[in-house]
């Protein structure tokens, strides 16, 4: 049977590159995000104003979840961990303890703050911490700084904002570095604890021997200390390929199973010759099974390389968006391209099976009849696995509409197309045939004889037409799944911003922040009739048990109780006006699930790891799916890297606002939602990118299969001219099928959308129909027709330029 294989595919050129391609593009693209899912896991940032440190000591930013959960068989207790938001401080008692570890010579404590100097953002840090910097100068005594170089000479005086408070600092020195240096005196007055650098080779473990929930950072991690954000966006990074990475495999299974079977289906009079000659119907699935294999080790092999260039192209991208840090590099180690490998040859077997199964178990005396034409195709294992894949797009969509709500409602569109693209994919032929149905009478009336032949042609041919339609009904169903899914998303967070805003205009610092005072200054200025500091972070309940609160966290806000108007949150119960010291507004499912009322009592823990006791002041009612917690802008803002709000919501007449505060920027309400807008489109670029590496995949299914599908055709092309047809008339009778199988895939790609896309919009936006302008509907019936409508008569035409005779004598 390898023997035969081998002159298959040497004979079948066509189906054999059609199936490479597919293979090929598959993997590719999950080794891509496999690449991207190691660099979120790998961090490696070279570091630079830590250089010198062997090791990196940071706090632990991962914190367990109180639960409810009962412990396992074992006794063990199932929690849930999540992830501080903001910069943790470290204990100062463990640079003594650090010290007494054998084998560290010297431990370097790094204390940093947030400044801006000339309207530009950085950190300051105490001077000691200089030395892991290679920088040997003379230390600045209080009252003095180190600045970056070029940025002030020597001698000069320089204003420097620190958490909103304007200081002047003379310059002693400068480095090669973006930071500033101060004294180590005004840094521990400033600044907190945040890094311990260690200088030597410890004989122990530094974890185990400090006894603290902290991270040790060695070789390329020790950068992650110097970038704050970086472990929030590889967190996201790491999410986002492994989401997509997810849809890329159950898509390239799709593809493939459909390239495949157009494959097989081209040599279904070879099978049948065969079996007529007495090969078993295992000898038949295992020359198919060989020739998958051969072609996926091939097509996985040819795309290690280029894998790893389009996950570096779409991390490039990401890190240009602001979801991945610039200054992580990427890697594409063994791991992600051995599961691309394993993944695309799964994908090959997989498909391999299902195109050779009714071929095997074709029975000698029907085998050249059914090689004919293929007119059965209802099976008991398509029904079984059709009717579980409808069934769990349908459950997914039933817990969008009746579970989740809001941006947490996108968490089961995804699966969810993935589900009804496979269950319309297995149910595909008979869709098809009904489709075809119904498009019959009209392309008879309005093409007349190229139109009859292409109707006769799609009625004989409907099961085969299936493998075509499949592919253009997934490049459809996907494009327009992941398109509308991000404009409803999008359209759904702004409504929730926009309802919750009722400030004219938002006062911005130009120098990192606004001291506390800043905002009654504000409100006492003539025209003005609210103003409140405006402060957000993410928090979690430590007690009571919240069961309402995920592992994401809740959002907190602070404001100002005097400007609470500015809130249109609506309240249930207590007063907004109350918000002052350690107090919280919590939404109402969360202060019902944990049973609190108005004066009761509970424990937060802040974004920097900090808990604090508050009492419960109100109870709110915000938009479902978008649940905020309310606190004092003071309270909260301590628990914030910046230390201070950056921003003043302000209701009334602004001029006055801008003459007193010409540094800083006043910006009206349209404004504002318009930046919340743009922020929301940053955030819809990285999905478009992604989705569209997918979805342009599918696209190249459906060239390659048209292409191997409409060449394949010559010989009937032959006998039409033979009988009479003009060549004009073949050539329009493939237009009209080309429409044809636009129109059904389209169709049918509109039905798997639309199983995703209704649901989800139900539960966002409380509308049937998605947020989204027609346009993009069109856009994407355009483009996929003109796709279907190149790769069919293109190789049309090719096959019509040989003579009749010689095309029926070939056959």
């Amino acid at each position: 049977m390898l023997r035969l294989t081998i002159r298959t595919l040497r004979y079948r050129k066509g189906g054999f590159v059609a199936t490479f391609i597919a293979l090929f593009f598959g993997a590719a693209i999950v080794m891509a995000c496999g690449g991207l899912m190691e660099t979120g896991i790998r961090t490696a940032i070279p570091a630079q104003r830590l250089a010198q440190a062997d090791a990196v000591i940071i706090a632990n930013k991962s914190i367990r979840l109180a639960t409810d959960e009962l412990p396992d068989e074992d006794g063990d207790n199932n929690y849930e961990y999540s992830t501080l938001t903001e910069d943790v401080p470290l204990d100062a008692s463990l640079v003594a303890k650090a010290s007494t570890v054998p084998g560290v010579t010297r431990v370097v404590p790094d204390v940093a703050f947030p400044i801006s100097m000339a309207g530009s953002s950085t950190t300051g840090h105490n001077w000691s911490s200089a030395a892991l910097a290679g920088l040997t100068d003379t230390a600045p005594q209080t009252g003095q700084v180190v600045v970056p170089m070029s940025t002030a000479p020597v001698g000069s005086q320089v204003d420097i904002s620190i958490r909103g408070k304007i200081t002047p600092f003379t310059v002693s020195g400068t480095s090669n570095q973006s930071v500033l240096y101060f004294a180590d005196t005004d840094a521990q007055r400033f600044g907190r604890l945040l890094a311990l650098g260690i200088v030597g080779t410890p004989a122990v473990d530094l974890q185990e021997a400090l006894g603290e929930p902290v991270t040790v950072l060695t070789g390329d991690e020790r950068g992650v200390a110097e970038h704050a954000k970086v472990e929030q966006q590889n967190e996201m990074l790491i999410t986002l390929a492994a989401v997509f990475g997810g849809l890329a495999v159950m898509v390239s299974m799709l593809v493939v199973a459909s390239t495949f079977s157009v494959s097989v289906q081209q040599r279904k009079r070879e099978i049948a010759l065969l079996r007529a000659v007495g090969t078993t119907p295992g000898q038949v699935r295992r020359m198919i099974f060989a020739e998958a294999l051969a072609v996926s080790v091939l097509a996985t092999l040819a795309a290690w390389f280029p894998g790893a260039l389009i996950g570096k192209f779409l991390f490039d991208r990401l890190a240009a968006n602001g979801v991945a840090s610039p200054v992580v590099q990427f890697h594409q180690g063994w791991i992600p391209s051995i599961i691309g490998v394993a993944t695309a040859l799964l994908a090959g077997v997989i498909a391999a099976l299902a195109g050779s199964r009714r071929a095997g178990r074709t029975r000698p005396t029907e085998a050249l009849a059914e090689a004919a034409i293929q007119r059965t195709w209802f099976t008991r294992t398509r029904l079984i696995m059709g009717s579980i894949a409808c069934a769990g797009g349908l459950a997914l969509g039933i817990v969008s509409v009746a579970v989740n709500s809001g941006p947490t409602a996108a968490s089961t569109a995804g699966p969810a197309v993935v589900f009804w693209a496979v269950g319309i994919t297995l149910f595909a032929p008979g869709a098809t045939k009904a489709v075809m149905a119904l498009l019959r009478l009209p392309i008879r009336a309005l093409t007349k004889v190229p139109g009859s032949l292409a109707a006769n042609n799609t009625r004989v041919r409907a099961v085969k037409l299936a493998s075509v339609v499949a592919p253009v009904m997934l490049a459809s169903g996907f494009a327009l799944a992941q398109i509308y899914t991000q404009t409803t998303s999008a359209e759904s967070a702004q409504r929730a911003y926009t309802q919750d805003l009722r400030a004219d205009a938002v006062l911005v610092s130009g120098n990192g922040g606004f001291s506390p005072d800043v905002v009654n200054t504000v409100r006492s200025l003539p025209g003005v009739t609210a103003a409140s500091e405006w402060v957000t972070s993410k928090g979690f309940v430590e007690s009571p048990y919240d069961p309402e609160l995920g592992d994401d966290g809740l959002e907190l806000q602070g404001i100002t109780a005097s400007g609470a108007s500015l809130t249109a949150m609506p309240v249930v119960s207590g007063k907004l006006t109350d918000l002052s010291g350690d107090t919280v507004a919590l939404p109402a499912d969360h202060a019902s699930s944990m049973g609190l009322r108005v004066g009761d009592k509970l424990t937060m823990r802040f974004g920097d790891g900090q808990t604090s006791r508050v009492t419960l002041a109100a109870v709110i009612q915000p938009r479902q799916g978008y649940e905020i917690a309310l606190l004092p802008a003071t309270t909260l803002a301590k628990h914030t890297s910046a230390g201070v709000a950056s921003q003043i919501m302000v209701s009334g007449d602004t001029a006055a606002v801008a003459a007193r505060f010409p540094g800083d920027h006043l910006t009206d309400r349209s404004t504002l939602t318009e930046a919340y807008a743009a922020d929301l489109e940053t955030q819809a670029v990285i999905n478009y990118l992604i989705a569209g590496m997918i979805v342009l995949y599918t696209a190249i299914s459906v060239i390659n299969t048209l292409v191997v599908e409409t060449a394949d055709r010559r010989r009937e092309f032959g006998l039409l001219r033979l009988s009479g047809a003009r060549r004009g008339q073949v050539l329009r009778m493939v237009g009209v099928e080309g429409a044809a199988i636009t129109l059904a895939g389209l169709i049918l790609g509109t039905i798997v959308s639309a199983g995703t896309l209704v649901p989800f919009s139900l539960a966002t936006t409380d509308s049937v129909v998605p947020y989204g302008p027609v346009w993009i509907y069109l856009v994407v019936s355009a483009a996929v027709g003109l796709l279907t409508m190149i790769a069919s008569m293109i190789p049309a035409w090719i096959a019509l330029r040989a003579r009749p005779v010689d095309t029926v004598a070939v056959q």
